[in-house]
């Protein structure tokens, strides 16, 4: 009796897609900015400076009060220092032994000369002269080169990683095909052309 069902398997088909992983590197840009300081030539002067103080010497003519009480009291004081040192020495020589017409007359001769010193009349004015000072005169040269300023802007790299990939595709799905391969089947089988009897003795 041959079979009556073709019973076929159809596989599954899987298709399979890779993709490598990669890294790749972005360049950085860099710029370069330029600045300019002017700095050039300086130059800086003072003449001489010459400073007259005249305060004695318009003293000498004429004086101001204060200052004229001033003067007159230092004549006296070195008038009193001038009589005490002559009461002085003429005492010293008035303590010798001896007195005689040599001593009275160096007394008489020393008094004539300061009256002589004394009252003469003549005299420089102004009395002392003006005070003369200077400064001297200064120059300064000041150079300094111009200059120049490099900004530099620097980007970072960057890096950007893809990583790998996998891909399954399943282009056929499996299956199992069941096929009827056998003749009609009547009901009841004696229906069946050629039907024939089964014999049941035996």
């Amino acid at each position: 009796m041959k079979p009556l069902i073709e019973i076929t398997t159809v596989p599954i088909q899987i298709e399979m897609k890779t993709t490598n992983a990669k890294l790749e590197y972005a360049r950085a840009t860099a710029e370069m900015e330029i600045t300019r300081e002017k700095n050039g030539l300086q130059i800086k002067s003072r003449p001489i400076k010459v400073n007259i103080d005249t305060f004695e010497a318009r003293n000498s003519l004429s004086p101001t009060l204060a200052r004229y009480l001033e003067q007159n009291a230092q004549k006296g004081r070195q008038a009193a220092y001038e009589a005490t040192a002559t009461y002085a020495r003429h005492g010293q020589l008035l303590l010798q032994t001896r007195l005689g017409e040599e001593l009275v007359t160096k007394f008489a001769e020393e008094a004539m000369m300061k009256d002589v010193k004394t009252n003469v009349g003549l005299d420089f004015l102004p009395d002392p002269g003006p005070e003369i000072t200077w400064d001297p005169g200064e120059l300064n040269i000041r150079y300094e080169m111009d200059k120049l300023n490099f900004d530099w802007k620097m980007g970072e790299g960057s890096f950007e990683f893809t990583p790998g990939d996998i891909e399954f595709t399943v282009t056929q799905r499996p299956d199992v095909v069941i096929k009827y391969i056998g003749g009609p089947i009547y009901v009841p089988p004696s229906a069946d052309p050629n039907y024939e009897p089964v014999d049941v003795k035996a």
